[in-house]
Formats: C-alpha cells, structure tokens, sequence
C-alpha cells in the first residue's frame, strides 16, 4: 500500500495538511448507556456513568457530556464502537437509543464520526477478534506503556484504543504495530476530513 502514511490509499481520502503535521485531533467513544468510555485528543481517558434510576434521563446526560467534551477538545474526528452483531434485543434498543444521541451531539457540532466494530477493534488491537477486555489492556500497555485504573469493563481502555484507531487509519500512528494489524482498518469507511477543517474555521 502506498500513498499517505499508514492506511489511506492514493486517492480515498483528502486530509488537510495540518493532519500530516501531526494537528489531528480524535475522540474515540465506546459508548454505553451504563458507561460509556471516551479516549480524548490530549490522550486521556474517561467515563460518562449513568444512574439506572434516572431511566431515560440517562440519554440528556450522555449526550451533554459528549457535547461538553466535544466543545471543549474540539476532535476533527470521532471514531464509535459499533453494536456487536449479537445482542438481546432490550440490549440493541438500549445501545440504539445512546447511538442515536450520541450521533446528535456530535452532528451538531459538525464533527463527522465514523463506526468500528468491536472485532475490527480487537483485530487492530492484538490480532484477535475475540479478545478479552484483560487482552485489550495488556495490548495497550505493550503498545505505548498505558495503563487503566477505575476501569473494570474495559470502557476506558476501548475509548483509547478508539483514538488510535482514528490516528492510524489517517496515517499518523501514536504508536508502531504491526502490519496486518493496521490493516485490519481498511474495512473501515473513514470519513473526509478536508471540509470538515474548513467548516471549523480551522484553515483560516
């Protein structure tokens, strides 16, 4: 593969100069109506938890709290954890419901988003599809030395792994893997990053 360092093939993707200069900024979301993790551009982690008491209040407090993240880290990009292909169906609508505001949040601030699925994740991140939320924290300590504590289910860790998702498959790797890891992204369909600089006012 040739072309923009990393993933992109000649062609698929115009992304800003800036980006190749190392100003990308990605926010990654593995979201959850319990405990959604988020990895953010400065490379720190966090969760959004939620109180089974407050019903469907749940979803104003995941979607303001991406809101106020989004505003304040100002992500070029987000990259989302998809909806396992096999779920109980009050899990789908649950999950459903925190994508549909989730996806709100981030449509009006005008910051395109783009799905990976959670054996696409697990693929890149140790070369199994099945690997465990341990699997996925090791991965990462053997990757740049990060480590998760407070983070029982691994919502943290995906959020960071999320991240480093985006910054690869744009060609600006945080850290080295190997090859057919990184590959493992090119299922992925990466949103343009060009009008979106310009629509922020970034280019100005």
């Amino acid at each position: 593969m040739t072309g923009v360092p990393g993933l992109l093939e000649p062609g698929r993707l115009r992304v800003d100069p800036a980006v190749l200069e190392g100003a990308l900024r990605v926010i990654g979301l593995d979201l959850s109506i319990v405990s959604t993790g988020y990895g953010l551009p400065d490379g720190s982690t966090g969760r959004i938890k939620t109180r089974q008491r407050d019903g469907d209040r749940r979803l104003l407090v995941i979607e303001d709290a991406v809101a106020e993240l989004v505003a304040e880290h100002r992500p070029d990009v987000a990259v989302l954890e998809d909806m396992p292909t096999k779920m109980q169906p009050t899990a789908v609508k649950a999950i459903g419901r925190v994508h549909g505001v989730v996806n709100r949040a981030l449509l009006r601030a005008n910051v395109p988003y783009a799905y990976v699925a959670p054996a696409t994740l697990k693929k890149y991140a140790t070369d199994n599809g099945n690997a465990s939320k341990e699997d996925m924290a090791a991965a990462a300590f053997l990757a740049a030395g990060v480590k998760f504590p407070d983070d029982p289910k691994g919502d943290r860790c995906d959020g960071w792994w999320l991240r480093a998702a985006g910054h690869d498959a744009y060609g600006v790797p945080l850290f080295e893997l190997p090859k057919a890891q990184r590959e493992r992204l090119a299922v992925v369909p990466w949103p343009n990053l060009m009008p979106q600089r310009v629509v922020l006012g970034f280019d100005q």
